[in-house]
Parts: C-alpha cells; sequence; structure tokens
C-alpha cells in the first residue's frame, strides 16, 4: 500500500464532502437539529457527511472497518479501519461560526498511518502519513519552537456532557490564563490538534474525548515533530478519552502542569 497516493486520495474525499458541509450550511433549519445531549448536536449533514465518506473510503480500500461518530458504519476488528468524524465541530457550525473540520485517520492494526483534517471554513487541509513530514495545503508544516509557558499559547475544549474534573479544569485554566499568552477554546479538537500541528498553538489538552476527535490530528501532531500522551503521561489517548498534545520543546513543562491538576 501506497500511504502517500492514499492520502492524496483521501484529501479529494474530504474536499468533496467539505464542500457538501459548506454548501449545506444555511439550509437546514432547528427542525432539522437532533439532540444527543444538551450539548451534543447532530444534524442530516453530519450524517450524511460520514455516509459520503464510508462510501468513499470503501471504494479506496475494499475490506477495511469503520470507527465512525454517527454510526453509519462499524469497526468489526479488520486490520485496516478508517476513524471517522465527518464534522467535528458541529455546535460551530449550526450557529455560523468556524472552525469545522472534516477529519479523517486510518489506522493498521493498532497504529494510526495516516491523518487527514480539513478545516473547511478556511479552506485548510492539514494531513500527514506514516514516514512523512506534515503538510498543511502541500506546504510542510512543523510545531512552534517556544519552550515555557509565558511564551505559549493554549487550546482546550470545555466537557460538555462529563463534568466530573471540572472544578480540576478550572484550577488548570487559572494557572494557564494568569502565566501564558492566553487560552483558546475553538470547539473542535481537530481544528486544535492541527493548530498544534502547525505552531499556531503550543499545547492543547482535553478530557472527554473520542477517537475520532483526535485520531488524525495524531499523527499529524507527531509529523510535525510535536508529541502526545493522556493525562497521566502515558499512550491511552486514542481510546482514553484525554489527550495533551504539544511542541516538543514545551512538552515536559506542559505535562506535568495538566498532569498536577488533572492527572
Amino acid at each position: 500500500m501506497n500511504l502517500e497516493i492514499l492520502c492524496t486520495q483521501v484529501q479529494l474525499v474530504a474536499r468533496e464532502v467539505g464542500r457538501f458541509i459548506f454548501d449545506e450550511r444555511l439550509k437546514f433549519t432547528s427542525d432539522d437539529i437532533i439532540h444527543k445531549g444538551k450539548a451534543d448536536m447532530v444534524t442530516y449533514v453530519d450524517k450524511t457527511a460520514e455516509s459520503r465518506i464510508v462510501t468513499a473510503l470503501r471504494e479506496l480500500l475494499p475490506g477495511s472497518g469503520f470507527i465512525a461518530e454517527e454510526g453509519t458504519a462499524v469497526d468489526n476488528g479488520e486490520k485496516f479501519r478508517w476513524v471517522i468524524d465527518p464534522l467535528d465541530g458541529t455546535t460551530n457550525y449550526i450557529h455560523g461560526i468556524s472552525p469545522f473540520a472534516v477529519s479523517i485517520a486510518l489506522m493498521e492494526d493498532q497504529e494510526i498511518v495516516m491523518g487527514v483534517i480539513y478545516e473547511i471554513s478556511l479552506d485548510e487541509m492539514f494531513y500527514a502519513w506514516r514516514g512523512s513530514k506534515a503538510f498543511l495545503n502541500g506546504k510542510e508544516i512543523h510545531v512552534s519552537t517556544a519552550s515555557k509557558t509565558a511564551d505559549a499559547l493554549i487550546a482546550t475544549g470545555f466537557p460538555y456532557y462529563d463534568f466530573s474534573k471540572l472544578d480540576n479544569y478550572m484550577e488548570a485554566m487559572n494557572f494557564f490564563m494568569r502565566n501564558s499568552h492566553g487560552m483558546r477554546r475553538l470547539g473542535s479538537a481537530a481544528a486544535d490538534m492541527a493548530y498544534v500541528a502547525a505552531g499556531r498553538f503550543e499545547g492543547f489538552y482535553e478530557h472527554a474525548l473520542h477517537s475520532w476527535d483526535v485520531a488524525a490530528g495524531i499523527i499529524i501532531v507527531k509529523q510535525a515533530g510535536g508529541r502526545v500522551c493522556d493525562f497521566s503521561g502515558g499512550e491511552n489517548y486514542l481510546f482514553g478519552g484525554e489527550m495533551i498534545a504539544c511542541n516538543a520543546n514545551y512538552f515536559d513543562e506542559f505535562y506535568e502542569i495538566v498532569n498536577k491538576h488533572l492527572g
């Protein structure tokens, strides 16, 4: 399998589906919104986008499995599995704000070997595959070189269904707000991780995540020179629901702060 060629094909899929998502943004109404939770919503756009992605990826890699947010396809333990979020940032999308993204990753056994994140509103395609550099719209990207909190811009996501660590979250935010360049909550974990890879953010942390939120971002951050771990410094970040992503220079300090409050 040539991952570079496959990655190029997946980018075409992401861009085509992204165009559909963009074009539909002014057509749906509140009647089209389904509430999975108070702040967890889905629309026909999410479901249709995922169905289109699954159909296209099945043609690109027959016999592969799927871990997909909206459940249009299932994981049966195949050697190759796609991890898909058809619209990461649905709440942003519904409210007409950015960012919102298509996120597609490919796993071979337990290893993520390719990731594509297409941030639709800015037409930005982030991607990487096993052994490659990381790229944005054809140009190589790299994590930032900042090495301390005082020089860092930090991204996070607010929990919307699991509030068990809310007090700890506020403590961590209090520290970063007082000691860094600031904090941002964009509403799309995929975009957050892509922006770490591109050097826009120094670090990102969040809990109550799903695999489809972060799978593509993991390999893009790594191939851009960054590091990832869970809140305890381990490797249970894909399915463990918690993520730290950071540039290499700042990683040790960033991890120590997040671990102190949330580990």
